[in-house]
């Protein structure tokens, strides 16, 4: 600037990057980042008054507020960019050129990513799988969904292991959702006893095994217990005994399958019902020109088949019966440290 015959310095504002025509400066970017921080937290806070509200509407509609909290999450967001990108001085219609760049690196590095979002999208609004169920990958893993989120979902087993598996494997491979319907499952646990038993006593002791265990959800009516006879093997009679399960037991089967086992184990040694094993008879009719008892005598079998007989007929001692450990990890306290485990979880999650 010239003034009187002097040329006098004039400070200039900061030099604006061109951004398609448009010129960006250090207040549009401040503005922008700010606008996005603010979806950000007004998302998360969204999140956790859902969450916060659906604890007080019951278990029953746990999975249709989850979904309900995550689109309104999504939504902010969205929302959010776009009118920071708008803070900028940018049209929309200028990101033409980005959109399609963008749809070819979906086509190549970015297409298993895009995949899984669209797979958790569908997750999310189809509910085939939603956050509760109890379901069974193909790879034979199993275990309660806990989140869906935006690649992949987390699967918890009973063992208390993290497990994340991509949304597009719940779309595309098979899935096995033991509570998609209803939380009640059947089970069949097999055994055997020996041939010459009474079937009516075999069932009544496995009823009474049934009647023990406090997962076994009715005693009465069409799901009742019951007891049916499935084959005769090399050496036993075989039984299954067929008991439908309430919604806790239903996601621990390893341990209702254990504890219906020694349940079983137990009343059948209280009704003197024997189970069998797999056992051979060997039949000589002559040794080294000798037969019948001298035969035996010269191999040293009569002693020990006389002991083995005095040993049949006498009853072992009983023993008093210890705790079935795995009726504790289903309804016992280790199944409500893992209840609180799974609070703890959500909390966090918020």
């Amino acid at each position: 600037m010239w003034w009187g015959g002097v040329m006098i310095p004039v400070p200039q504002s900061p030099a604006a990057v061109q951004v398609f025509g448009q010129p960006i400066t250090l207040g549009r970017v401040v503005s922008a980042v700010v606008i996005l921080v603010v979806s950000i937290v007004l998302a998360v806070v969204l999140r956790r008054l859902i969450s916060r509200y659906s604890l007080r509407q019951g278990e029953s509609r746990r999975a249709t507020w989850y979904t309900v909290s995550r689109i309104a999450s999504y939504i902010v967001l969205a929302v959010g960019a776009v009118v920071a990108v708008s803070a900028l001085g940018i049209s929309m219609d200028k990101l033409a050129v980005v959109a399609g760049g963008l749809g070819v690196g979906l086509g190549f590095g970015l297409q298993m990513i895009f995949s899984n979002f669209i797979s958790g999208l569908i997750l999310l609004f189809d509910k085939s799988v939603k956050v509760g169920d109890f379901v069974e990958l193909a790879s034979g893993v199993t275990g309660e969904v806990r989140d869906i989120k935006i690649r992949a979902t987390r699967i918890v087993t009973n063992d208390n292991i993290d497990i994340l598996v991509p949304n597009s494997e719940f779309t595309t491979a098979r899935v096995v959702n033991w509570t998609h319907r209803e939380v009640s499952r059947r089970l069949r646990v097999p055994f055997g006893v020996a041939y010459g038993t009474d079937k009516e006593v075999v069932k009544g002791a496995a009823l009474e095994a049934a009647s023990e265990l406090p997962f076994t959800l009715a005693l009465e009516g069409p799901r009742r217990p019951q007891v049916w006879l499935v084959g005769f093997g090399d050496s036993s009679l075989n039984f299954e005994l067929v008991v439908w399960l309430g919604a806790e037991a239903t996601k621990r089967p390893a341990a209702v399958q254990a504890a219906y086992n020694w349940a079983l184990h137990s009343a059948l040694q209280r009704h003197d019902i024997e189970i069998p094993f797999p056992q051979r008879d060997l039949n000589l009719s002559q040794l080294f020109g000798l037969e019948g008892a001298d035969a035996r005598r010269a191999l040293g079998l009569t002693e020990a088949t006389d002991a083995g007989a005095q040993a049949r007929r006498t009853p072992p001692p009983a023993k008093p019966e210890t705790m079935n450990d795995a009726v504790d990890d289903v309804s016992g306290p280790a199944s409500e440290y893992a209840d609180q485990v799974a609070d703890q979880d959500a909390d966090r999650r918020d």
